[in-house]
């Protein structure tokens, strides 16, 4: 007696493996699948606004483009915080304020250097003098918190250093109002010029004079895909500085034998100790250079955002933090392209999606709720040894 073989079942595609897969994760959280409502709301809203010629490509590429020059700086800045949470575990939310102190300090700088006349005779000099000045009061402040605040907590619950980096945060805002005021110091204007000619030429005083573009104070306009799109070059000149800056620190980590031990601290410092790193020393290494590159990055957001105030550093600091997150805490290139990442997506996306411009700290904040419900590791993942965990 035969029996019947049974038909062949058919191959089932990959992609409709793949979205059987997303459906059934996305069904087992309520909270998946309501914010997988929120994306399809948010991108039928964007589609809406770009049909009905609301959101145009030339609104895109001045957005983006100063949002990339914005986002740099939050990658500058998501450093520290990624550099110290990968060697001691700890969240230290005081720096935003060690970025505050660097915009502050160069402040003084640049306006003594304005007010003798060696900015506009050195313009070039001038500028790095002022970064070199916020890095250094930056790197100050945050050796005095190591010091006073953090070390002698190493041990503690990971709850005191964090309730300890809050309370310094707000001491280091509260000393800047007292001796400095609340009133905003605004940064002097600056033109550099580079390129004679490039610009053109103007007649002034019967005299033909090209000076070429200015990378700090211009604004031109130019014919990029057909559209006529304001341009400041300063924000080119923001995102080069802030890109070279997380090279050198990447290759510092992956290159050098100081790079090294931090890393060997970063998974065990006490195995680190016994090979004969001194524990200590990479730490405030650590601290230090998270401290340098967000001094950096203070005098180049001052320089285009020109108003600095004791408080300024909170809003920077909070996005820099959400950067970091986004990206993988931890994870050093995680926090530049995280920094990146939400630079574009305050920038653009309010518009996008027809809402106004007050409103992009919101979106910002909105993605990281999304990115904790979808993706709570970061887009590259949470750096962190199995000890941690």
């Amino acid at each position: 007696m035969s029996v019947d073989a049974a038909p062949p079942v058919p191959p089932r595609s990959t992609l409709s493996v793949m979205l059987n897969v997303i459906l059934n994760n996305t069904l087992r959280s309520p909270l998946r699948f309501l914010g997988v409502l929120f994306l399809i709301f948010l991108a039928n809203s964007a589609i809406q606004n770009v049909i009905a010629g609301e959101y145009t490509l030339e609104t895109f590429i001045s957005q983006f483009i100063f949002g990339l020059s914005q986002g740099s700086v939050y990658a500058l800045i998501a450093l520290g915080y990624t550099l110290v949470y990968g060697i001691l575990f700890m969240i230290n939310f005081a720096h935003s304020e060690v970025f505050m102190a660097g915009a502050y300090i160069g402040f003084f700088a640049i306006h003594a250097m304005d007010e003798s006349g060696f900015l506009h005779n050195q313009t070039a000099l001038a500028l790095i003098f002022t970064i070199l000045v916020g890095m250094t009061a930056s790197v100050v402040i945050a050796l005095l918190l190591e010091r006073i605040a953090y070390r002698p907590l190493r041990n503690a619950p990971r709850l005191v250093p964090l309730i300890t980096a809050i309370g310094a945060s707000i001491a280091i805002q509260q000393l800047f109002l007292l001796l400095f005021g609340g009133s905003p110091r605004v940064y002097p204007e600056v033109s550099l010029f580079i390129l004679p000619g490039v610009a053109g030429c103007e007649l002034v005083d019967g005299v033909q004079v090209c000076p070429g573009i200015d990378i700090i104070d211009g604004r031109y306009d130019v014919l990029l895909f057909g559209y006529d799109i304001r341009i400041r070059p300063i924000f080119f000149v923001v995102l080069f500085l802030s890109l070279v800056l997380m090279a050198i620190l990447w290759f510092f980590v992956k290159r050098t034998r100081t790079g090294k031990a931090m890393r060997a601290v970063a998974e065990d410092k006490n195995t680190a100790a016994l090979m004969g790193i001194n524990v200590d020393r990479v730490i405030v290494m650590t601290f230090v250079l998270g401290a340098a590159l967000a001094g950096a990055g203070a005098v180049l957001f001052a320089l285009y955002n020109q108003q600095v105030t004791p408080f300024m550093g909170f809003l920077p600091g909070i996005k820099a933090f959400t950067s970091a997150v986004l990206g993988g805490i931890g994870n050093i290139p995680g926090a530049m392209f995280g920094g990146l990442f939400l630079g574009v997506v305050e920038s653009v996306m309010p518009s996008l999606l027809g809402l106004p411009g007050q409103l992009k700290d919101l979106v910002a904040f909105g993605t990281l709720i999304l990115f904790m419900i979808f993706r709570p590791t970061g887009i590259f993942g949470e750096v962190i040894t199995k000890k941690k965990a």
